[in-house]
């Protein structure tokens, strides 16, 4: 006579069987999940795009298409981390400075490092953050744009030597650095001819990533329209003090330079094209600022593109975090990275694929000048 199973066999059965069902709907979204993640070769990737910090690097990853797997093999010294993916139609290698380093010589290492273990690349973005010059003619604002373009044919960054100080300090003129590779430039101009005609969806582009990515919330949507002051320039926040603007320099309007709200049909983000100015060392004087925004017309200033324009042609964005003063602050660096990065892939979305191509590889301009 056959055995009769009990009833708990039979929930244990069941029990078992539910598992493995369970262990395979896994393994099924798991290999999905890698089938997005197609494995390339690094002579796929023809579009560098460098971070100066890891805010800059989160907003960058935000705006890929795809993620692809991490590469197969870096060159044997190169100590960049890289993040692969795709923009568009565009395969894109973006990679970011060690943690704790900043300006020109370390980005002209990250730009070397990563040209020997992609030798393919052929454009290069410099997208990030950076300190807005505004003026009268130039109403810049905290997370507008400013992307380097160049001006009496001069190229897109100008550079000085000006130590990190307070105010009333000198610095030295070292003079402009070399154009932005012709392919970028012309993309920049459709989409400011594009902008200028229909508006930008920046702003509706960061919300549908923050949709996606709650945990970014926080540190990278846009902060309150009154935590943006612009103090006038002799209004000095005291050196050492961690104290916010709002508490120790308050917001009495005969300290600030009051500006109207943006009207609706007006863009917010702005973008504003011109000179970007580059040093190894932080701005931090609304005099100098001034001066410099009166004498060459400076929109931006910044701390790597310096090291980039002679090594590795490519194009500075910038997102704008703070007036370039002593009032520094961290508040706005999230929502700036954002903006930039969102421009940038508004940027690589005009430029086909075979114009990115039949431009020479970075490593050959290089080794012919």
């Amino acid at each position: 006579m056959p055995k009769r199973e009990s009833i708990s066999e039979r929930n244990q059965d069941a029990a078992t069987g539910a598992e493995k069902r369970r262990k395979t709907a896994l393994d099924d979204a798991q290999a999905t999940a890698a089938g997005t993640r197609e494995r390339r070769v690094n002579d796929d990737y023809a579009v560098g795009w460098i971070c100066a910090i890891s805010t800059e690097y989160v907003a960058a990853q935000a705006f890929l298409d795809e993620r692809h797997d991490r590469p197969e093999y870096v060159s044997v010294n190169d100590n960049n981390d890289y993040t692969l993916g795709k923009i568009g139609e565009h395969n894109v290698v973006i990679a970011v400075l060690p943690d704790g380093e900043y300006g020109t010589a370390s980005a002209a290492m990250v730009a070397r490092d990563m040209l020997h273990s992609f030798p393919n690349i052929r454009i290069g973005l410099m997208v990030g953050i950076g300190g807005g010059a505004p003026t009268r003619q130039h109403d810049i604002r905290l997370g507008d744009i400013v992307v380097s373009a160049p001006r009496s044919g001069k190229g897109g960054v100008f550079q000085y030597d000006f130590g990190k100080t307070i105010q009333d300090q000198s610095f030295r003129t070292t003079g402009f650095l070399n154009l932005p590779p012709t392919v970028l430039r012309t993309a920049m101009s459709g989409l400011k001819a594009q902008y200028e005609s229909e508006g930008h969806q920046l702003e509706a582009a960061i919300n549908s990533v923050l949709e996606k990515k709650a945990r970014l919330q926080k540190k990278y949507k846009r902060p309150d329209p009154s935590n943006d002051r612009l103090y006038q320039s002799e209004i000095i926040h005291p050196p050492n003090d961690e104290k916010s603007c709002a508490t120790i320099c308050g917001d009495d309007p005969p300290k600030l330079i009051l500006r109207p709200e943006r009207s609706e049909d007006e863009d917010n983000p702005e973008i504003h094209y011109g000179l970007i100015a580059s040093a190894n060392q932080l701005m931090k004087d609304a005099l100098i600022r001034d001066r410099l925004a009166a004498e060459i017309d400076v929109l931006c200033f910044e701390m790597e593109a310096a090291g980039l324009m002679n090594h590795f042609p490519c194009l500075v964005i910038r997102g704008i975090c703070d007036y370039s003063d002593s009032h520094k602050n961290k508040e706005w660096q999230g929502y700036a990275a954002m903006a930039a990065a969102a421009y940038a892939k508004d940027l690589l979305c005009r430029i086909p694929p075979n114009k990115v191509e039949a431009e020479k590889r970075v490593r050959e301009i290089l080794s012919s000048s």
